[in-house]
């Protein structure tokens, strides 16, 4: 039966946008500007974990991470985040979603802090130690997944929803350029304090004591500002569609809402309950035959679009500094010394992010409640198609002397058509399209899904992108970092096709788009 909706979600669809909503974008968002810095700030420092670590001064080329050791540094907090996906999605739809997000803040500010802590007498105690302290990290980060995206929607209203939604995922991308700055600024000063010879000039002397410092301090600073964020967490009201629909307590969501919205919401008793008891969401579980009916479909298509996109998106991501290098846009790791060459790499982190990555982003908050969430996605992974085929097609033309910045302009294009499209889009969709009670659990799903392809993105590109017939140290012969951009490419395309799938959920209540006040014998009447 269809009993029309609530007056306290009514309320929340047609609310002006005010103050509050600014501050849950901020509140949500720093745990996004946390997670994106902790994510790929190690990607800034694996080179020099290499140097500290593995280098041997009778070889002509500095340390660098061996093929195992490399695959576990950039891949352990992405299995982390994929565990922790589904569990706090989860729990996100028992407990509710407040009640765990604070756990999840404090998780990530312990484990970041401990893996820049990260003790043994040997290489391979700390990257034991480091690799543990980051999976409990990535842990918590998976929870900040479909707790943020759908706290974020639950609170905003129908018509900017959209825009919300992707300003917290937006976070992303500043935490990215900060992680890139704070390299740029700690080794800048390490190198300046602590002046060293190039390694081809002076092997033992090009990596000086004190760089041990650098990797530590850059792990744990991005925490600095999601900690700060951590009372305002905790003092957000639940959401009113899960005390609502959920906890079924509609007159303490009337009163939560009435404080956050400045405005006197009165709710009904006796009609709140029929709405409650009478959602469709209320009445069937995941995965039974009434949501394959109804959302199997959708599940495919939010699980494989988040899976093919972060193939690409965590390759490029993770693995840029290794592109940079081969194109010659960084110099070899012979001719510097291991702080110098953090500061190189993060300069250009620092560039791709700025002009690529967060323009993104904002491009997707600008326009994804005018343009619709299937139109963004659809251009986003056409797009990178096409970006990724200009790279590889005329792979070596970009590497000769003299065209290197048109790879890196070209490469940026990649990013930001990744973030105007699918890299937002693939969030923001999970967080709309399913019913309240399951809301959480199938976003989570649907990370997951993505870190899984980040997970393959990270361990097969490291090997695939190896040259076939010089690869590095370890290393078996791969593909070449040309044929890889090829695959990346076909990947995207992939992605574009099973967008297809995807419902438009703009300017819809989340009640409309979900069907969730829709009876299963109005449905089948309609």
């Amino acid at each position: 039966m269809a009993d029309g909706q609530l007056k306290v979600l009514t309320t929340l669809d047609h609310a002006r946008t005010q103050w509050y909503h600014f501050m849950a974008i901020v509140i949500a968002g720093m745990g996004f500007f946390t997670d994106a810095y902790d994510l790929f700030c190690i990607s800034l420092v694996s080179k020099l974990l290499g140097r500290i670590y593995y280098t041997d001064i009778a070889s002509d080329t500095p340390g660098s991470l061996p093929p195992n050791v490399s695959a576990a540094v950039n891949g352990v907090a992405l299995c982390g985040t994929l565990a922790g996906q589904l569990f706090f999605g989860w729990l996100g739809d028992k407990l509710g979603r407040k009640s765990v997000y604070g756990f999840t803040l404090v998780l990530m500010v312990v484990c970041s802090v401990a893996s820049g802590l990260s003790f043994g007498r040997t290489a391979k105690g700390v990257v034991a130690t480091l690799c543990f302290f980051r999976f409990w990290l990535g842990f918590g980060i998976g929870g900040d997944y479909p707790l943020s995206a759908t706290i974020m929607s639950e609170y905003a209203n129908k018509r900017t929803r959209g825009a919300f939604i992707a300003a917290v995922f937006a976070m992303q991308g500043f935490g990215i350029l900060f992680g890139a700055i704070v390299a740029l600024v700690v080794s800048a000063g390490f190198r300046n304090a602590y002046p060293a010879p190039s390694y081809a000039d002076g092997r033992a002397a090009s990596l000086v004591p004190e760089a041990d410092y650098v990797w530590r301090i850059i792990l744990m600073f991005g925490t600095v500002p999601a900690a700060l964020t951590y009372y305002w967490r905790m003092k957000m009201p639940e959401t009113a569609r899960y005390t609502a629909l959920i906890a079924r307590n509609a007159k303490q969501a009337a009163a939560d809402m009435s404080k956050v919205l400045d405005t006197e919401i009165q709710e009904d008793a006796d009609r709140a309950e029929a709405v409650a008891a009478g959602c469709a969401g209320n009445e069937w579980g995941l995965f039974s035959r009434h949501f394959v009916r109804r959302h199997g479909v959708h599940l495919v298509a939010t699980t494989s679009t988040w899976f093919l996109l972060d193939i690409a998106f965590y390759s490029q991501n993770l693995f840029q500094k290794d592109i940079f290098s081969k194109v010659g846009w960084i110099p070899p790791a012979r001719t510097m010394n291991a702080v110098e060459e953090v500061f190189r790499i993060a300069r250009a982190q620092a560039l791709i992010a700025l002009c690529g990555t967060i323009p993104g982003y904002w491009f997707t908050v600008a326009f994804i409640d005018v343009a619709g969430r299937f139109a963004i996605q659809l251009m986003g992974f056409a797009m990178m198609t096409v970006f990724m085929l200009g790279l590889a097609a005329p792979y070596h033309h970009w590497t000769t002397p003299g065209n290197h910045t048109g790879f890196v302009v070209m490469y940026g294009f990649t990013f930001f058509f990744a973030n105007f499209g699918p890299n937002a889009t693939t969030f923001i969709v999970p967080a709309e399209i399913y019913p309240a009670r399951l809301r959480s659990t199938c976003h989570g799903i649907s990370a997951a899904a993505g870190k899984a392809g980040a997970i393959v993105g990270a361990f097969g590109f490291l090997y695939a992108a190896q040259d076939p017939h010089k690869p590095e140290a370890g290393y078996k012969p791969g593909i070449g970092i040309r044929n890889a951009l090829f695959v990346l490419a076909g990947t995207n395309f992939l992605g574009m096709l099973m967008t297809l799938l995807v419902p438009e959920s703009k300017g819809m209540s989340l009640e409309e788009v979900s069907k969730e006040n829709v009876a299963d014998d109005e449905e089948a009447t309609a």
